[in-house]
Parts: structure tokens; C-alpha cells; sequence
């Protein structure tokens, strides 16, 4: 399958319906926390779907691979984050699985993708995917 645009990634698609939910779950935090807890949890999880199209917009495997290696890095920020969250009490237990589903799911879908450009060669990444 050629790939046109990381829009297409499911990984990406997945990571931004995460974002999505840590936003929703973030507005209901302390007021004291905007500048903390809030405010890092927001852009590590928007950090995940940017580096996906980042990479992806590199058109070459191992730039590619290296960019799901830091989408991978801010999943796994966020995981702890949320579950400090968790630990204060900013997120409900169902809030919190929500997320920590949603950020496993990202995380196997990072890994094959992963995987799947490290078998593929020396071919581009739109030929790849």
C-alpha cells in the first residue's frame, strides 16, 4: 500500500483521538495545576501524533523510525503522568483507563509500525506503508 499522508497512519489517527482525551480529562484539573500537570500532560500527548507526521513527512525509513522512537518517548511521559494524576486524584479510575487503553493501544501500534519499516529495507516510506 502506498501511503499519501500520515493523515492515513492509524498509529496517528489513534494518537489524536488520545490527545483529544487528555484534553477533555485535563480541563477538569486544579486551576493551580495549568502551568503543571496540565500543561505537560497537553504536550506530551501532542507530541505523539506530531512525531508521527514528522516523521513520516521525512521520507526516509530511518529518520521515520527515529521519530516513532520519540512519539514512543512521549507516550511513555504521558503514561507516567497520568498515573500521577491517578495518584492525586485529578483523574477518576475510569478516566484513568480510559487514557492508559488508549495509550497502549498507541503503544502497539507504534511498534509495529516500528517493526514493520525496519523489515521493509531501504525502500522510501511512502513505499512502505
Amino acid at each position: 500500500m502506498r501511503l499519501k499522508s500520515f493523515h492515513e497512519l492509524v498509529a496517528w489517527q489513534k494518537a489524536m483521538d488520545l490527545t483529544e482525551t487528555v484534553y477533555r480529562e485535563t480541563a477538569t484539573f486544579p486551576r493551580a495545576e495549568i502551568y503543571g500537570l496540565t500543561s505537560q500532560m497537553r504536550r506530551a500527548s501532542v507530541s505523539i501524533p506530531s512525531n508521527i507526521a514528522e516523521g513520516q513527512a521525512r521520507n526516509t525509513r530511518g529518520e521515520f523510525v527515529q521519530f516513532l522512537g520519540h512519539a514512543a518517548g512521549s507516550l511513555a511521559e504521558l503514561e507516567t503522568q497520568a498515573t500521577l494524576a491517578r495518584r492525586l486524584s485529578f483523574l477518576s479510575p475510569d478516566s484513568y483507563e480510559r487514557i492508559s487503553r488508549q495509550i497502549d493501544e498507541v503503544g502497539r501500534l507504534l511498534n509495529g509500525l516500528k517493526r514493520s519499516l525496519r523489515a521493509s529495507g531501504d525502500r522510501n516510506v511512502s513505499d512502505t506503508c
